[in-house]
């Protein structure tokens, strides 16, 4: 029988039911009764391992960092190849899923049930990870936009402080309400959206080249400070500051935009790739002459709503975080907790890149 049957439920959530979950869900775990919630930078001696790994931010790096603070807290053994089995990534190992990765940077398990040190992940948006970051309220800040677009007041000196840590690549794709796919808009042009956006286009029926009904366009945008808000705002219309007249409403979670989408007969909104299904239908997006569509070729290089996915530290990488990052991006790590989720994983080139931001394993 298992050792961890009730960490075992959790990971669930990271898989079919992650999304579901967003909207009450905060934080993947409460800190252990007696455990200290402080963070201490210098990582790997024992007297860490009850440490508390605190990330938290954007609703889009949320289901990645979500599904890999459950895997790490519940800890499966190396022969669980459901959860962890490290022989099917060419690992050679017969440690327990965190205490391996952990354990490459001097961690070690206070018992054999434990973690050497527990994760947290919160769930808000981009700008707000990235302040939390840099007041050290949080080791990890997830962001779906660079920090220089979240924080465009703060100086090079203080952007320089920040470390980018990319863990996989979304297509963000463009969603309308079932009721207006189904009568015929499946395809616009970027110009089409920036006037949709800008306030120029109000009702669906001026977008006569794809039969849009006679009914008013309900638009929703993301919150001011949202990654996903800043990088359409960079990507689609130039500035990411740049006004946009036309929304009617912001949400500050992409789940939130698509229980509004699903419950609408007439909206368009922009929203993370993981959480596109059959009642928030994605439609084409034709930029320059060619078509981008979702499941096709999002991920080619010149869709223009394509953003690089961050988690965030400040002033280097601690030991601790370097572990959590490590097992992210490993073949193990992008195989079941980006793919999985919806994103594109990193090049190999890439992922040699980003591991090598991080500290040296002992």
């Amino acid at each position: 029988m298992s050792e961890y049957p009730v960490h075992r439920r959790s990971l669930l959530v990271g898989g079919a039911g992650l999304v579901a979950s967003l909207a009450g869900c905060i934080s993947t775990s409460a800190t252990p009764p007696g455990q200290n919630e402080g963070s201490d930078e210098s990582g790997g001696d024992s007297s860490e391992s009850t440490e508390l790994l605190k990330a938290g931010g954007s609703s889009t790096v949320y289901p990645i960092a979500n599904k890999a603070g459950s895997y790490w807290n519940s800890n499966p053994p190396a022969e669980d190849e459901e959860y962890w089995g490290p022989t099917q990534y060419g690992i050679d190992t017969d440690e327990n899923l965190a205490d391996y990765w952990a354990g490459r940077y001097g961690f070690e398990s206070d018992s054999g049930s434990s973690v050497p040190f527990t994760v947290s992940v919160g769930l808000s948006h981009s700008g707000t990870g990235l302040e939390k970051v840099r007041n050290e309220q949080l080791d990890i800040g997830n962001a779906s936009a660079p920090v220089s677009a979240e924080l465009p007041d703060a100086s090079q000196e203080e952007l320089d402080k920040f470390v980018n840590h990319v863990v996989g690549v979304d297509a963000q794709p463009i969603v309308v309400s079932k009721e207006i796919y189904d009568a015929g808009v499946t395809k616009l042009t970027a110009d089409k959206i920036r006037a949709i956006y800008r306030g120029e286009i109000t009702n669906w029926s001026e977008i006569d080249s794809y039969g849009g009904p006679d009914r008013e366009i309900q638009t929703i945008g993301r919150s001011v400070g949202s990654g996903t808000d800043t990088a359409f705002r960079a990507n689609l219309l130039g500035d990411s500051e740049a006004e946009m007249p036309g929304v009617d409403v912001r949400k500050g979670q992409n789940q939130q935009v698509k229980t509004t989408v699903s419950k609408s007969n007439n909206a368009i909104a922009y929203m993370a790739l993981a959480f596109v299904d059959d009642s928030v239908p994605a439609i084409s997006l034709e930029v320059g002459g060619k078509t981008y569509t979702r499941g096709e070729n999002l991920s080619d290089p010149g869709y223009p709503l394509a953003r690089d996915l961050h988690c965030y530290t400040y002033e280097d990488t601690s030991k601790r975080e370097a572990a959590f990052l490590r097992m992210i991006l490993s073949d193990f790590g992008q195989q079941t907790f980006v793919e999985p989720t919806g994103y594109a994983p990193l090049t190999q080139e890439r992922r040699e890149t980003e591991l090598s931001k991080l500290p040296e394993t002992v």
